[in-house]
């Protein structure tokens, strides 16, 4: 027994994990406590050390967890997905 859905599939489904992963860690980090307020026209909400790269290494793995998670779920079959294809 083989996956059911296709590997276009699998990777949209870790795209969507990304972003939703992204915007969960995004704002992990942030203080805006100790910051003074801006007198060079930047941003008052703009963090002073953002770490993106950091943030999105974490992203990765962390959507990885959850896109395995869910191609288990897929395949063991607690989350079946509809079958849109046209019939042949």
């Amino acid at each position: 027994m083989g996956m059911p859905i296709g590997p276009v599939t699998m990777l949209a489904v870790y795209i969507v994990c990304w972003w939703v992963s992204l915007f969960a860690i995004l704002p992990l980090g942030m203080n805006q406590a100790d910051q003074e307020r801006p007198t060079d026209g930047g941003q008052w909400g703009a963090p002073l050390k953002p770490d993106l790269k950091r943030k999105f290494i974490t992203t990765s793995w962390v959507a990885g967890l959850v896109w395995l998670l869910i191609m288990v779920l897929v395949y063991i079959g607690w989350m079946p997905l509809p079958n849109l294809a046209p019939p042949a």
